[in-house]
């Protein structure tokens, strides 16, 4: 199975992205674009970036009563933007409003359902009510999202395969909590190393500081996409 990356831009300013986007060039397709840099800059920033020739991830993890997320499912679908996230924990109605918006308005729109996030654990899933273990509540969302028509997931790399074993074939799987060989975990408590991800059943798995933290940015995606390159 393929397995692409997607480099986060979790930065604080247009000036920083761009300086990564131009050390990493060519080598990385996929960008996300997530909340930090969203809310500073806005659609042009996301806008700017697909100029530059990039595919866009915008993981904005919506999450609000069905008729709210579906027309913000509608606004951003004008957006040059392939995948799109929201919380599935907001339940089937939101979801199946989400879908269908999507199918009106940008049927090629790749909408993900955040299960249970990377930084949480059953201590973290305990304390919001949530009595069960992280898999298992991934599983269970992971169902719900699947039969609400939500055509992807994201969850840790530890959820990988329960969900291959459990879901359909064509459910794509991206992955955040990546860390390669060597690299501190930082505030992500389930990870897995890129070619560990990939060999699971990812189809894309994210990867920011890593990258961005490295004194050659470049290398350190190019020697992720060679660990990626060798399984497939």
């Amino acid at each position: 199975m393929k397995c692409d990356l997607i480099l986060v831009l979790d930065l604080p300013t247009r000036d920083a992205m761009k300086n990564i986007l131009h050390q990493v060039g060519s080598s990385v397709r996929w960008v996300k674009i997530g909340l930090q840099m969203f809310t500073r800059y806005g659609p042009d920033l996301v806008k700017e970036v697909a100029d530059m020739g990039y595919q866009i991830f915008l993981d904005l993890k919506l999450h609000d009563i069905p008729n709210t997320v579906a027309k913000a499912v509608e606004s951003l679908s004008t957006l040059p933007i392939s995948m799109l996230t929201l919380h599935t924990s907001g339940g089937a109605e939101m979801l199946q409003w989400a879908n269908k918006v999507r199918l009106e308005t940008k049927p090629d729109l790749l909408l993900l359902g955040v299960t249970v996030l990377t930084s949480m654990d059953e201590k973290s899933l305990l304390e919001t009510g949530v009595n069960f273990s992280s898999s298992d509540q991934v599983l269970r969302l992971g169902k719900l999202a699947e039969n609400s028509g939500i055509q992807g997931l994201v969850c840790s790399p530890h959820e990988i395969s329960l969900l291959r074993e459990n879901l359909g074939s064509s459910i794509q799987i991206v992955t955040p909590g990546i860390r390669p060989s060597g690299i501190s975990a930082g505030d992500q408590k389930r990870i897995m190393t890129p070619d560990e991800a990939a060999k699971n059943g990812a189809n894309y798995i994210v990867v920011g500081r890593p990258i961005l933290e490295a004194s050659n940015p470049a290398e350190a995606a190019n020697l992720i996409l060679a660990d990626l390159e060798s399984i497939r």
